[in-house]
């Protein structure tokens, strides 16, 4: 059997005729960027993620680089992030003409190391942007207190963690801000691009707002230079669709990690935490061996398919080299060791235990 590593037909197979009755009311409004879909959309969803403030824009790099410039972020100053995540994080603050700093993450962990973000702070240093990297959360706790300690904001890199619960509270809402994206894959994602700033401060939400649209106050009237960041009406219509199962997904996400942790009992191999308290919504399915490579290979033999997210830390990028202050051995050592798995909400036990089955053949052959 063949296991794809991701099925989006399969997955919006129950909703495809919702999303194309809605895709239907777009068309027959006659309007199709930020509208009455996105303002409902943005209702809808801060009501969801209990919060004040939803702002939705065009992707999850602008919502980092609107909450960024909303929180003052500009020229001159540091912002420190992690290196082993998708290059938008570091290009959100390029943009906002801020330095990014890259910080080491936790021995044994994928997210980034309060400690060790706190030894990176200088005067110039103005936000820090952890990224709940496959979907676990961050040590926000720990993080907010050092932010508070220094000044510092705090604006949450929650692309992957959709739905993620700290103490009763969605990811996205335990910092200054919280930035979403709705990619396609993403836990919940959109028939496109979309993003989302979540926020309890309404000044922070206005400029974002502001910002979003060519830096208007009111029609015609520009504030602020600003950008084109407005969400298009048929996305914020198939949103409006496909988040209200978010919850769902992500049960069916954590059935399908159980069944992993079942096949893969006793195979040489590193999975990923099991918190236990609701902080892990595991966008993907993350294990760590040092034969990656060789492990790859021989799954692909078999028509599974797999990914690596991601395979050159962003300090190592050439975009990016000039911006690195030293190695991160930690860092570097796990992104030569990351597989992700075969893995989305609608994947089956049977593929789970083909890939696993897959796996134990190899360990086996390699002896």
């Amino acid at each position: 059997m063949s296991v794809p590593f991701v099925d989006m037909k399969r997955l919006h197979a129950a909703t495809r005729d919702e999303v194309l009755a809605a895709f239907a009311r777009v068309l027959d409004s006659g309007g199709f960027v930020q509208g009455r879909e996105v303002e409902a959309f943005e209702t809808e969803f801060a009501r969801q993620y209990d919060v004040p403030h939803a702002i939705a824009v065009s992707n999850g790099t602008a919502a980092l680089h609107l909450a960024l410039e909303a929180n003052g972020a500009g020229a001159g100053d540091e912002v420190i992030t992690a290196a082993n995540t998708f290059i938008a994080t570091a290009e959100a603050i390029t943009m906002a003409r801020a330095t990014p700093v890259f910080a080491e993450i936790e021995d044994g962990g994928f997210n980034v190391d309060p400690e060790d973000v706190e030894r990176r702070i200088t005067p110039r240093t103005k936000a820090v942007i952890p990224v709940h990297l496959y979907g676990q959360v961050a040590r926000m706790d720990r993080l907010a207190e050092i932010c508070r300690r220094h000044g510092l904001v705090l604006i949450e890199d929650a692309c992957q963690a959709h739905g993620e619960m700290t103490d009763g509270r969605r990811a996205g809402t335990l910092g200054n801000a919280g930035c979403l994206s709705f990619y396609p894959t993403k836990n919940v994602g959109t028939i496109g691009e979309g993003g989302m700033v979540l926020t309890s401060d309404a000044e922070v939400a206005r400029r974002i707002r502001m910002l979003r649209d060519h830096g208007q106050s009111a029609k015609h009237e520009h504030v602020v230079p600003g950008y084109n960041y407005r969400m298009p009406e048929l996305q914020a219509a198939a949103l409006r669709v496909l988040a209200p199962h978010l919850d769902e997904w992500n049960a069916a996400r954590i059935r399908a990690v159980e069944w992993y942790r079942e096949g893969l009992a006793g195979v040489p191999v590193s999975l990923p935490a099991t918190p236990g308290d609701g902080s892990h919504v595991y966008h993907l399915f993350v294990i760590r061996t040092t034969r990656r490579n060789e492990l790859q290979a021989a799954l692909a033999a078999e028509g599974i398919g797999t990914a690596i997210h991601y395979p050159t830390p962003i300090h190592l990028q050439p975009a990016y080299r000039d911006a690195a202050r030293g190695p991160l051995p930690r860092t570097e050592q796990a992104v030569s060791e990351i597989l992700s798995l075969p893995f989305h909400p609608a994947i089956t036990r049977d593929e789970v235990a083909t890939v696993c089955e897959a796996i134990r053949r190899f360990h086996a052959a390699a002896g």
